[in-house]
């Protein structure tokens, strides 16, 4: 059992206008095996919150903790910090021309468990984690993300995630730009990572499709830089009828993403 704990995360950007802080006292736990979904409006931080605690180094830590089984990620390095099991899934994941998908996921695979896999095993692995995404095998020898398509690119964070097997998630709105076979597709495949490992996810959604697929264990509402209220699966449903307008400052209008 491993446990990710946040806890009362301040954190902020640099603008024009100067620093602005983004997140304000933001605290969640979550253990192995558990899937927490957060919804929220736009611009209430939660990308920020995904991308702080990877290491963005965009993003600036005012004060808080992020712990991983009692070690503070805040004091790690990025690649540190995957190293202790935290896998962040990009909501627009970056092209890297030159490098083939074979060659960075086995390099990354070395890296995480400190030993190259045997090639025998790794090959195996690597074509049967593609055969249950529906990915081309050609996709195998092609420049990471270089021409793929949105749902392509999705496709082939989820199997880092299903070869890399981190012990935690973080799904930055991994639904976007999916049609419905692609988000079967990919919602299965987080399901196989979590019931073959234990996963632990922080899904960042705006829309409840996907938690048709992705089962929630716990929902949350992130506004305004923090959590605001925490239920079960049923608060997806409240926010899908009534929107994020109770938890915006008065006067604000959230453009609610679930209409």
């Amino acid at each position: 059992m491993s446990t990710l704990e946040i806890k009362d995360l301040y954190a902020s950007v640099e603008t024009k206008e100067g620093r602005k802080q983004i997140l304000k006292g933001a605290s969640v736990t979550i253990n192995s095996n558990e899937t927490h979904a957060i919804m929220g409006p736009n611009g209430s931080g939660k990308s920020t919150l995904a991308y702080t605690i990877a290491g963005h180094p965009k993003y600036l830590v005012d004060s808080g903790e992020v712990l991983l089984d009692g070690e503070d990620l805040l004091k790690m390095t990025v690649d540190e910090r995957a190293k202790k099991g935290l896998f962040l899934a990009m909501q627009y994941p970056e092209e890297v021309p030159g490098v083939s998908m074979t060659n960075f996921l086995r390099t990354a695979k070395t890296e995480v468990d400190g030993q190259a896999p045997a090639i025998r095993t790794w090959t195996k692995e690597l074509t049967d984690a593609m055969k249950k995404l529906r990915m081309d095998p050609k996709f195998a020898s092609r420049s990471v993300n270089e021409g793929f398509s949105g749902g392509e690119k999705k496709r082939a964070e989820v199997l880092q995630l299903e070869l890399l097997k981190p012990k935690f998630a973080i799904m930055d709105e991994t639904d976007s730009g999916l049609d419905v076979d692609a988000l079967r597709i990919v919602s299965e495949g987080v399901n196989r990572a979590k019931e073959n490992t234990g996963l632990g996810i922080l899904l960042i959604t705006h829309y409840t499709r996907i938690l048709k697929y992705i089962k929630p264990d716990i929902v949350h509402v992130f506004a305004q830089g923090r959590f605001v209220k925490t239920g079960g699966p049923e608060l997806a449903d409240e926010l899908e009828e009534t929107g994020y307008d109770k938890y915006m400052p008065e006067g604000a209008d959230s453009e609610s993403a679930l209409a």
